[in-house]
């Protein structure tokens, strides 16, 4: 079975803004998360993202200036072992209703089809309530970050959900947890 992480992108990869990021100079990464993304790749992982762009609907900016966010990220992302393999995007404002949008599970759908498996257990991490209640509706493993909006997702959450600082310290819980599993299906111990 294929090792896959699903991420949400602003607040979750980088700094997002309150007036959408509209160019590919907005498009800033949060410290760490790259790295976090090289090691999850060199872990053997492959890496998605889910991502509602409503600014596409409202005309803020186009698909070409998305792609652009998109090839700058994977360019970023190649000097440390990393890339994107799959973006899946809701370009859709929320009063259409659509079926794509987070917390409706569209984009995660459309994931599991491209890579043909199951979401129950993959992980997938976000900033906010949606990321998680999109996780929940496909059997998937919903991971709260505190950057981005996830501060007061995780007030109002509680300890109902797993939640970390920030996509680094989220990718290192999994990745040890992807050590330990291994020491325990070969025999051998869990360094």
């Amino acid at each position: 079975m294929s090792k896959l992480v699903i991420l949400d992108r602003d607040g979750t990869v980088n700094f997002d803004s309150p007036d959408y990021i509209r160019k590919v100079e907005d498009f800033v990464p949060i410290p760490g998360s790259l790295e976090a993304i090289g090691r999850l790749c060199q872990a053997g992982y492959q890496v998605a993202i889910a991502t509602n762009q409503s600014g596409l609907g409202r005309g803020y900016f186009d698909m070409v200036t998305l792609v652009a966010m998109h090839q700058k990220l994977n360019a970023l992302l190649a000097p440390l072992g990393g890339k994107i393999s799959y973006f899946a995007v809701c370009p859709h404002r929320p009063e259409a209703d659509c079926v794509c949008r987070k917390p409706r599970p569209g984009l995660l759908d459309q994931i599991a089809k491209h890579f043909n498996i199951s979401l129950k257990f993959v992980p997938i991490i976000g900033d906010s309530r949606r990321d998680l209640e999109a996780a929940v509706t496909v059997g998937g493993r919903g991971i709260l970050v505190r950057t981005g909006n996830g501060a007061d997702a995780a007030s109002a959450l509680g300890n109902t959900v797993e939640v970390y600082d920030d996509l680094a310290q989220a990718v290192d819980t999994l990745l040890r947890e992807h050590v330990a599993e291994a020491g325990d299906h070969d025999g051998t111990p869990a360094e």
